[in-house]
Protein backbone atom coordinates (compact mmCIF):
# COMPACT_ATOMS: atom_id res chain seq x y z
CA UNK A 1 0.00 0.00 0.00
CA UNK A 2 1.26 3.87 -0.86
CA UNK A 3 2.18 5.91 2.17
CA UNK A 4 -0.31 8.31 1.12
CA UNK A 5 -3.01 5.93 1.24
CA UNK A 6 -2.64 5.95 5.17
CA UNK A 7 -2.20 9.88 5.65
CA UNK A 8 -4.93 11.69 8.28
CA UNK A 9 -5.74 15.03 6.39
CA UNK A 10 -7.62 17.20 8.55
CA UNK A 11 -7.92 21.26 9.05
CA UNK A 12 -4.94 22.21 10.88
CA UNK A 13 -2.91 20.89 7.29
CA UNK A 14 -3.73 24.86 6.17
CA UNK A 15 -2.15 26.74 9.29
CA UNK A 16 1.45 25.01 9.24
CA UNK A 17 3.78 28.32 9.57
CA UNK A 18 4.09 29.87 6.42
CA UNK A 19 3.33 26.55 4.31
CA UNK A 20 0.48 26.18 1.68
CA UNK A 21 -2.11 22.47 2.42
CA UNK A 22 0.18 20.98 -0.63
CA UNK A 23 4.04 21.80 0.94
CA UNK A 24 2.39 20.21 4.04
CA UNK A 25 1.71 17.14 2.47
CA UNK A 26 4.61 16.82 0.33
CA UNK A 27 6.85 17.46 3.53
CA UNK A 28 4.55 13.94 4.83
CA UNK A 29 4.62 12.41 1.52
CA UNK A 30 7.51 13.69 -0.33
CA UNK A 31 7.43 12.96 -4.41
CA UNK A 32 10.80 11.58 -4.79
CA UNK A 33 9.66 8.35 -2.66
CA UNK A 34 7.00 7.35 -6.02
CA UNK A 35 9.78 8.17 -8.66
CA UNK A 36 9.51 4.58 -10.54
CA UNK A 37 5.86 3.73 -9.25
CA UNK A 38 2.66 4.30 -11.29
CA UNK A 39 1.87 7.00 -8.95
CA UNK A 40 5.23 8.98 -10.71
CA UNK A 41 4.45 12.27 -12.08
CA UNK A 42 1.39 13.17 -9.32
CA UNK A 43 2.07 15.83 -6.41
CA UNK A 44 1.25 14.79 -3.22
CA UNK A 45 -2.46 16.75 -3.10
CA UNK A 46 -2.99 14.83 -6.80
CA UNK A 47 -1.84 11.25 -5.28
CA UNK A 48 -4.85 12.25 -2.74
CA UNK A 49 -7.49 13.15 -5.48
CA UNK A 50 -6.57 9.62 -6.90
CA UNK A 51 -6.85 8.01 -3.02
CA UNK A 52 -10.36 9.10 -3.28
CA UNK A 53 -11.04 8.73 -6.78
CA UNK A 54 -11.46 12.27 -7.44
CA UNK A 55 -11.52 13.73 -11.15
CA UNK A 56 -11.14 17.14 -11.36
CA UNK A 57 -11.15 17.46 -14.93
CA UNK A 58 -12.00 15.01 -18.13
CA UNK A 59 -14.57 13.03 -19.73
CA UNK A 60 -14.83 11.66 -16.32
CA UNK A 61 -14.92 14.37 -14.41
CA UNK A 62 -16.30 14.34 -10.68
CA UNK A 63 -19.39 16.69 -9.85
CA UNK A 64 -18.50 19.01 -6.32
CA UNK A 65 -20.48 16.74 -4.14
CA UNK A 66 -17.29 13.89 -4.85
CA UNK A 67 -15.24 16.34 -2.34
CA UNK A 68 -17.92 15.92 0.17
CA UNK A 69 -18.37 12.07 0.22
CA UNK A 70 -16.03 11.59 3.12
CA UNK A 71 -14.71 13.99 5.82
CA UNK A 72 -11.11 13.33 4.65
CA UNK A 73 -11.68 14.43 1.15
CA UNK A 74 -13.45 17.51 2.13
CA UNK A 75 -10.03 18.84 3.66
CA UNK A 76 -9.01 18.41 -0.10
CA UNK A 77 -11.44 20.73 -1.60
CA UNK A 78 -10.49 24.77 -0.41
CA UNK A 79 -6.84 23.29 -1.55
CA UNK A 80 -8.91 22.55 -5.37
CA UNK A 81 -10.34 26.25 -5.31
CA UNK A 82 -6.29 27.52 -4.27
CA UNK A 83 -5.37 26.00 -7.56
CA UNK A 84 -7.48 26.71 -9.66
CA UNK A 85 -7.38 30.65 -8.64
CA UNK A 86 -3.52 30.01 -8.65
CA UNK A 87 -3.32 29.35 -12.38
CA UNK A 88 -5.88 31.75 -13.68
CA UNK A 89 -3.35 34.34 -11.68
CA UNK A 90 -0.40 32.44 -13.56
CA UNK A 91 -2.02 32.33 -16.79
CA UNK A 92 -2.27 36.11 -16.54
CA UNK A 93 0.32 36.36 -19.75
CA UNK A 94 0.83 40.32 -19.00
CA UNK A 95 1.84 40.40 -15.01
CA UNK A 96 4.20 37.32 -15.58
CA UNK A 97 5.92 38.98 -18.45
CA UNK A 98 6.64 42.42 -16.43
CA UNK A 99 8.06 40.95 -13.44
CA UNK A 100 11.99 40.91 -12.63
CA UNK A 101 11.78 38.58 -9.74
CA UNK A 102 9.15 37.60 -7.19
CA UNK A 103 9.92 37.49 -3.29
CA UNK A 104 8.05 35.22 -1.26
CA UNK A 105 7.08 37.02 2.75
CA UNK A 106 5.08 36.16 6.08
CA UNK A 107 4.44 39.56 6.74
CA UNK A 108 2.23 42.40 5.45
CA UNK A 109 5.09 44.36 4.72
CA UNK A 110 8.58 44.61 3.31
CA UNK A 111 11.28 46.92 3.36
CA UNK A 112 12.86 46.99 -0.43
CA UNK A 113 16.25 47.62 -1.20
CA UNK A 114 17.76 50.06 -3.96
CA UNK A 115 21.03 49.93 -5.71
CA UNK A 116 23.09 52.56 -7.07
CA UNK A 117 26.64 52.76 -8.59
CA UNK A 118 29.17 55.58 -7.99
CA UNK A 119 29.63 57.49 -11.12
CA UNK A 120 33.23 58.34 -12.77
CA UNK A 121 34.77 59.63 -15.97
CA UNK A 122 36.66 56.40 -16.45
CA UNK A 123 35.26 53.01 -17.17
CA UNK A 124 39.10 51.36 -16.50
CA UNK A 125 40.00 51.52 -13.13
CA UNK A 126 43.85 52.44 -13.03
CA UNK A 127 46.89 51.14 -11.23
CA UNK A 128 46.54 51.73 -7.77
CA UNK A 129 43.10 53.68 -8.55
CA UNK A 130 40.15 52.76 -6.21
CA UNK A 131 37.03 50.90 -7.49
CA UNK A 132 33.91 52.21 -8.05
CA UNK A 133 31.61 51.12 -5.42
CA UNK A 134 27.90 49.56 -5.69
CA UNK A 135 26.27 50.83 -2.94
CA UNK A 136 23.03 48.76 -2.11
CA UNK A 137 20.68 50.25 0.71
CA UNK A 138 17.68 49.47 2.58
CA UNK A 139 14.91 51.83 1.57
CA UNK A 140 13.79 54.64 3.71
CA UNK A 141 9.88 53.08 3.99
CA UNK A 142 8.10 50.18 4.09
CA UNK A 143 6.04 48.69 1.30
CA UNK A 144 2.70 47.47 2.10
CA UNK A 145 0.96 44.96 0.64
CA UNK A 146 -2.76 45.37 -0.71
CA UNK A 147 -4.91 42.54 -0.71
CA UNK A 148 -6.90 41.83 -3.49
CA UNK A 149 -9.62 38.75 -3.73
CA UNK A 150 -13.51 37.69 -4.08
CA UNK A 151 -15.69 37.13 -1.51
CA UNK A 152 -17.28 33.29 -2.85
CA UNK A 153 -21.18 34.09 -2.86
CA UNK A 154 -23.10 30.63 -3.67
CA UNK A 155 -24.18 27.52 -1.56
CA UNK A 156 -23.04 24.19 -1.02
CA UNK A 157 -26.30 23.03 -2.38
CA UNK A 158 -26.27 25.46 -5.70
CA UNK A 159 -22.88 23.70 -6.59
CA UNK A 160 -23.13 20.11 -5.64
CA UNK A 161 -23.89 18.47 -8.87
CA UNK A 162 -21.93 21.05 -10.61
CA UNK A 163 -19.17 19.25 -12.25
CA UNK A 164 -15.43 20.21 -10.50
CA UNK A 165 -14.39 21.45 -14.55
CA UNK A 166 -17.12 23.87 -14.96
CA UNK A 167 -16.04 25.15 -11.07
CA UNK A 168 -12.78 25.45 -12.41
CA UNK A 169 -13.29 27.53 -15.31
CA UNK A 170 -15.03 29.93 -12.77
CA UNK A 171 -12.19 30.24 -10.09
CA UNK A 172 -9.57 30.47 -12.91
CA UNK A 173 -11.74 33.50 -14.07
CA UNK A 174 -11.64 34.90 -10.04
CA UNK A 175 -7.93 34.45 -10.11
CA UNK A 176 -7.79 36.66 -13.69
CA UNK A 177 -9.58 39.37 -12.31
CA UNK A 178 -6.93 39.03 -9.51
CA UNK A 179 -3.69 39.52 -12.07
CA UNK A 180 -5.72 42.55 -13.67
CA UNK A 181 -6.13 44.11 -10.75
CA UNK A 182 -2.64 43.04 -9.52
CA UNK A 183 -1.30 44.80 -12.77
CA UNK A 184 -2.76 48.05 -11.82
CA UNK A 185 -0.83 47.95 -9.32
CA UNK A 186 2.40 47.17 -11.10
CA UNK A 187 1.86 49.92 -13.63
CA UNK A 188 1.21 52.58 -10.82
CA UNK A 189 4.66 50.99 -9.23
CA UNK A 190 6.35 51.84 -12.46
CA UNK A 191 5.22 55.11 -13.47
CA UNK A 192 4.89 56.75 -9.39
CA UNK A 193 7.38 54.79 -7.74
CA UNK A 194 6.42 52.20 -4.80
CA UNK A 195 6.37 54.79 -2.37
CA UNK A 196 9.20 54.50 -0.25
CA UNK A 197 11.10 57.56 -2.12
CA UNK A 198 8.18 59.14 -3.83
CA UNK A 199 9.93 58.96 -7.37
CA UNK A 200 8.42 58.81 -10.68
CA UNK A 201 9.95 57.82 -13.89
CA UNK A 202 11.24 59.93 -15.76
CA UNK A 203 8.99 61.31 -18.64
CA UNK A 204 9.70 61.97 -22.34
CA UNK A 205 7.47 64.38 -23.54
CA UNK A 206 6.34 64.57 -27.31
CA UNK A 207 4.21 65.89 -29.66
CA UNK A 208 2.16 65.33 -32.29
CA UNK A 209 -1.47 64.60 -33.36
CA UNK A 210 -0.78 60.68 -33.07
CA UNK A 211 1.78 58.13 -31.66
CA UNK A 212 4.31 57.96 -34.62
CA UNK A 213 7.31 55.51 -35.08
CA UNK A 214 9.65 57.97 -34.30
CA UNK A 215 7.99 58.54 -30.77
CA UNK A 216 8.51 54.92 -30.26
CA UNK A 217 12.40 55.44 -31.03
CA UNK A 218 12.55 57.92 -28.72
CA UNK A 219 11.44 55.92 -25.47
CA UNK A 220 13.98 53.13 -27.13
CA UNK A 221 16.77 55.36 -26.91
CA UNK A 222 15.86 57.37 -23.40
CA UNK A 223 15.61 53.50 -21.77
CA UNK A 224 19.56 53.41 -22.64
CA UNK A 225 21.74 51.85 -21.35
CA UNK A 226 18.90 49.59 -20.43
CA UNK A 227 17.51 47.24 -22.78
CA UNK A 228 13.67 48.54 -23.97
CA UNK A 229 12.43 44.56 -23.97
CA UNK A 230 8.48 45.06 -22.91
CA UNK A 231 6.36 48.29 -23.69
CA UNK A 232 2.58 48.74 -21.58
CA UNK A 233 0.02 51.04 -23.60
CA UNK A 234 -3.77 51.09 -23.38
CA UNK A 235 -5.80 48.90 -26.04
CA UNK A 236 -6.72 52.06 -27.85
CA UNK A 237 -3.08 53.41 -27.83
CA UNK A 238 -1.94 49.80 -28.85
CA UNK A 239 -4.02 49.51 -32.04
CA UNK A 240 -2.92 52.97 -33.47
CA UNK A 241 1.05 51.78 -32.80
CA UNK A 242 0.13 48.25 -34.87
CA UNK A 243 -1.87 50.47 -37.70
CA UNK A 244 1.96 52.09 -37.66
CA UNK A 245 3.33 51.17 -41.02
CA UNK A 246 6.69 50.62 -39.23
CA UNK A 247 4.91 47.25 -37.32
CA UNK A 248 3.76 45.78 -40.70
CA UNK A 249 7.37 43.93 -41.58
CA UNK A 250 6.60 40.44 -42.63
CA UNK A 251 8.50 38.78 -39.37
CA UNK A 252 6.38 40.76 -36.91
CA UNK A 253 2.89 39.93 -38.41
CA UNK A 254 3.75 36.51 -38.71
CA UNK A 255 4.65 36.68 -34.73
CA UNK A 256 1.93 38.77 -34.01
CA UNK A 257 -0.13 35.97 -36.18
CA UNK A 258 0.87 32.96 -34.90
CA UNK A 259 1.17 33.96 -30.89
CA UNK A 260 -1.43 37.01 -30.56
CA UNK A 261 1.46 39.06 -28.89
CA UNK A 262 3.09 41.46 -30.42
CA UNK A 263 6.71 42.18 -30.81
CA UNK A 264 8.08 45.20 -32.09
CA UNK A 265 10.93 46.10 -34.55
CA UNK A 266 13.25 47.43 -31.99
CA UNK A 267 12.59 44.22 -29.87
CA UNK A 268 9.99 45.43 -27.38
CA UNK A 269 7.14 43.09 -26.51
CA UNK A 270 3.93 44.89 -26.43
CA UNK A 271 1.57 44.61 -23.89
CA UNK A 272 -1.96 45.96 -23.40
CA UNK A 273 -2.57 47.72 -19.39
CA UNK A 274 -6.42 49.47 -19.23
CA UNK A 275 -4.65 51.29 -16.56
CA UNK A 276 -2.06 53.52 -18.47
CA UNK A 277 -3.35 56.88 -19.48
CA UNK A 278 -4.26 56.92 -23.67
CA UNK A 279 -1.49 59.38 -24.51
CA UNK A 280 1.21 57.15 -22.43
CA UNK A 281 3.53 54.37 -23.44
CA UNK A 282 5.69 53.00 -20.51
CA UNK A 283 8.88 51.14 -21.67
CA UNK A 284 11.49 49.64 -19.39
CA UNK A 285 13.90 46.71 -18.98
CA UNK A 286 12.01 43.76 -17.27
CA UNK A 287 14.75 41.90 -16.34
CA UNK A 288 15.76 44.57 -13.95
CA UNK A 289 12.62 47.05 -13.27
CA UNK A 290 10.25 45.26 -11.22
CA UNK A 291 10.06 43.03 -7.80
CA UNK A 292 6.66 41.66 -6.74
CA UNK A 293 6.13 40.94 -3.20
CA UNK A 294 3.50 38.40 -1.96
CA UNK A 295 2.50 37.51 1.53
CA UNK A 296 1.61 33.86 1.42
CA UNK A 297 0.10 31.98 -0.59
CA UNK A 298 -3.27 31.94 -2.26
CA UNK A 299 -6.08 32.37 1.07
CA UNK A 300 -9.47 30.58 1.15
CA UNK A 301 -11.62 30.31 3.82
CA UNK A 302 -10.53 27.00 4.71
CA UNK A 303 -12.80 26.42 7.89
CA UNK A 304 -16.23 27.51 5.91
CA UNK A 305 -14.95 25.59 2.48
CA UNK A 306 -14.70 21.91 4.66
CA UNK A 307 -17.81 22.77 6.50
CA UNK A 308 -19.58 23.51 3.15
CA UNK A 309 -20.75 27.24 4.39
CA UNK A 310 -19.75 28.68 0.91
CA UNK A 311 -21.83 31.61 1.14
CA UNK A 312 -19.36 34.18 2.35
CA UNK A 313 -16.08 32.47 2.00
CA UNK A 314 -13.17 34.90 0.64
CA UNK A 315 -10.64 33.81 -1.82
CA UNK A 316 -7.56 36.57 -1.40
CA UNK A 317 -3.59 37.26 -2.11
CA UNK A 318 -1.93 40.18 -0.92
CA UNK A 319 0.76 41.36 -2.76
CA UNK A 320 3.06 44.83 -3.81
CA UNK A 321 5.45 45.99 -6.14
CA UNK A 322 8.94 47.47 -5.85
CA UNK A 323 10.53 49.19 -8.79
CA UNK A 324 14.19 48.20 -8.58
CA UNK A 325 16.11 50.58 -10.84
CA UNK A 326 14.52 54.08 -11.41
CA UNK A 327 16.47 54.61 -14.69
CA UNK A 328 15.15 51.33 -16.35
CA UNK A 329 11.59 52.83 -16.30
CA UNK A 330 11.10 55.35 -18.71
CA UNK A 331 7.23 57.14 -19.43
CA UNK A 332 6.58 58.36 -22.85
CA UNK A 333 3.84 60.76 -23.48
CA UNK A 334 2.53 62.77 -26.34
CA UNK A 335 -0.04 65.58 -27.23
CA UNK A 336 -1.15 67.81 -29.63
CA UNK A 337 0.66 70.84 -30.95
CA UNK A 338 -0.82 74.10 -29.87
Amino acid sequence: MAFCNSIKLEKGMYTVGSKNFTQVLESLDPTVNYKGTELEGLDAYQRQLKKFDIKVSGTDCNMVEKFFSTTDSAVLFPEFIARAVRQGVAECDILKSILATTTKVDSIDYRAVSSATESSENNSVAEGAAIRNVNVRTKDKLISLKKHGRVFSSSYEALRFQNLDVLTVILKRIGADIANELLTDAVNALISGDGTSGDAADVVEETGAAITYDHLLELWEAVSPYRLNTMLASAGLVKEILALSDMKDSITGLYFQGTGKVLTPMGASLFIAPSVAANTVLGFDKSCALQMIQSGDILVDYDKVIDRQLERATISIAAGFSRLFKDAVKVLTYSAQS
